[in-house]
């Protein structure tokens, strides 16, 4: 009798996992990010196009503020309680936690093909030997400006750095708009949208990049220190008081129409689009003059990475490669229009401002940030001090040489040019 019960459990168990009523639990992958912002977008975007590939993998985004993340991050992964899939900022912060065996090297990773070196070196060690997170976006600097109030005030888009200054002139002597939206209130704005964004039109992008790095140039150059003397006559371009107006404060003066140009980030893309009630274009930093090759901050910003003590690596790692595909860059880049996709297959992007920013590609030399390789490991750190020196600048508390002499001296205080 207790033999015949058995051979029918046993028949019947059989049935059902044939029939694939009984299966594996799914597996959950928890996602780390800065992103808060694009949370409605993963859920209602990125996670079901995976997992409708991938059934038996469920994805959870879990965000921390981006003012947060990296010290969140550290602290979770020195504890052995971080997510699976780690959100990489650009450079050294993602190399250090490479360096400490935090994340995984993915050099040979399905999908990695389809990014660059160039795509790559954001994540990749010194050496070119080992890369450790998955590209996902670049964004790129420039100029977004009033479409209705430059055809108000008669305005051509400004292609020169005197064509520039007769814009704001315009702007400022017909007294409608502000015509920068731009503070020094946060320091980074000062930096990021001010000296990094035109600074490549005259350190002549990766050139000097790479020779500051070499140690062949250095911040008190004439290449580097002009983008200073260019940011100090923009304080008669700012708003009454700019030196309190923080980062939120310039994005509203511009998408209420306030403002007749912002110095931008293509991230910005997103949020005016929803918030601005006029037309929006957008325009890359002028060049000195007329015929000079111009150069863009097409900065890599964010990739994804394995984390090295996560308990489902394997299909961690079919996420990864599914975020190195040409699918998810597609949805990534429409859903976030102004985070432009680092893989090698183009996408078709249909927001007009979006095409309008890395339309500039072509006739325009790409470079990075000057700061975010090697330069900021020690202390001082230069990104930091140069958020300060920039601000300093156009406040009129430190002239261009003396920004630029202050910012070499605490560089030489720990950088040793390799030989």
């Amino acid at each position: 009798m207790k033999n015949t019960a058995l051979k029918s459990f046993l028949l019947a168990s059989s049935l059902l996992t044939s029939a694939g009523l009984v299966h594996a639990a799914d597996v959950t992958l928890t996602v780390e990010s800065w992103r808060n912002d694009d949370l409605q977008i993963w859920q209602e975007k990125i996670i079901p196009a995976f997992e409708a590939k991938n059934p038996g993998i469920k994805i959870v985004f879990s965000p921390t503020a981006p003012t947060e993340y990296n010290a969140s991050l550290n602290a979770k992964l020195d504890a052995g309680s971080a997510g699976d899939i780690i959100t990489c900022r650009p450079f050294d912060a993602s190399l250090e936690l490479f360096n400490k065996k935090q994340l995984v090297d993915i050099t040979s990773l399905p999908g990695m093909e389809n990014f660059s070196a160039v795509a790559k070196a954001a994540w990749t060690t010194d050496d070119g030997k080992s890369t450790f997170c998955v590209p996902m976006a670049s964004v790129i600097h420039g100029f977004i400006y009033n479409k209705d109030a430059f055809d108000k005030l008669g305005i051509s888009v400004p292609k020169t750095q005197d064509e520039f200054y007769a814009a704001l002139d315009k702007i400022k002597a017909d007294g409608t708009y502000i015509p920068l939206a731009m503070g020094t209130k946060d320091l980074w704005e000062a930096a990021t949208m001010g000296y990094q964004n035109i600074g490549p039109n005259y350190w002549k992008g990766e050139e000097g990049r790479e020779a500051l790095i070499a140690g062949k140039q250095k911040l008190t150059d004439a290449d580097w220190v002009k983008p200073y003397e260019e940011l100090a006559k923009w304080k008669p371009y700012l708003g009454d008081g700019f030196e309190a107006q923080t980062y939120s404060d310039s994005q509203n003066l511009f998408t209420l129409g306030r403002a007749a140009i912002y110095p931008a980030g293509s991230w910005e893309i997103a949020l005016f689009n929803t918030q601005a009630q006029f037309k929006m274009g957008a325009f890359p930093p002028p060049v000195p003059k007329a015929g000079d090759t111009g150069y863009i901050s097409d900065h890599p910003d964010i990739g994804v990475a394995l984390n090295a003590k996560s308990t489902h690596a394997e299909e961690a790692k079919k996420f990864l490669s599914w975020v190195a595909s040409p699918e998810f860059a597609d949805i990534y880049a429409n859903a976030l229009p102004g985070f432009f996709s680092l893989n090698s297959n183009p996408v078709k992007m249909s927001d007009p401002l979006a095409q309008e920013f890395v339309s500039w590609r072509g006739p325009y030399k790409s470079t990075v940030r000057s700061t975010y390789q090697i330069l900021s490991r020690g202390t001082p750190n230069l990104e930091n001090e140069t958020w300060v020196e920039s601000a300093n600048v156009i406040n009129g508390t430190d002239t261009p040489k003396v920004a630029a002499e202050k910012l070499q001296k605490g560089l030489d205080s720990w950088y040793k040019p390799a030989k």
